[in-house]
């Protein structure tokens, strides 16, 4: 597992009410669900990254009012079976 360090001004970690440890675990959450919207990140990787069981990682999703499902324009017109 690689470590990535990531300087936060002060104000935005303020603003959320949350301890170092609780912000470092949303921060990575929001990029984990951000990087899976984008078609970047399976739903298994998205929820590798979060640090969360791939099973629960949808709940999140949906939690945060995230799309579960993200299927390409072709998916979407049915050119691509899901697969």
């Amino acid at each position: 597992m690689r470590r990535i360090i990531l300087d936060v001004p002060d104000e935005p970690l303020l603003s959320l009410h949350l301890s170092t440890d609780a912000a470092a675990t949303e921060i990575r959450l929001a990029a984990a669900m951000k990087l899976y919207e984008l078609g970047r990140l399976s739903s298994d990787g998205a929820a590798r990254l979060a640090g969360v069981p791939r099973t629960v990682f949808p709940s999140r999703l949906a939690d945060y009012g995230g799309a579960t499902f993200v299927l390409s324009e072709d998916e979407i017109a049915g050119q691509t079976p899901l697969g």
